[in-house]
């Protein structure tokens, strides 16, 4: 077994359940975990024989443009779109996006969720 991660991933994006959120967007950092067999890869030298990090990069910046309220709710349409994209070969995801100045009147630099499936 072994991982990819893509760590620290800045994307921007409009989610939020309060309107200006839908208008001013915010920085989000996202970090993902993916787990599956790597030794067919580690052994044949072949891109096809795991899970392109570029791939993945893909999914989350393209989920990234689609507007949700909840951050709960794009985790959960990236893991999905990523699970669909090399469903025989990943056993678990984990992801955590962070939004970045968050709507809390400078009380926290950034509030993140995790979820893992």
């Amino acid at each position: 077994m072994g991982k990819i991660l893509i760590e620290n991933l800045r994307l921007f994006g409009f989610h939020g359940c309060m309107p200006e959120e839908s208008l001013i967007g915010s920085h989000y950092t996202i970090n993902l975990e993916i787990e599956l067999d790597l030794n067919k890869a580690s052994i044949s030298d072949d891109l096809s024989q795991t899970v392109n990090y570029v791939d993945l990069y893909r999914i989350v910046k393209k989920e990234m443009s689609i507007r949700s309220k909840l951050i709960e709710h794009l985790a959960k349409r990236i893991v999905k779109k990523i699970k669909e994209h090399k469903k025989d070969s990943i056993k678990s995801t984990k992801i955590k996006i962070c939004k970045e100045n968050p709507p809390l009147k400078n009380m926290v630099d950034r509030v993140c969720i995790i979820l893992e499936e």
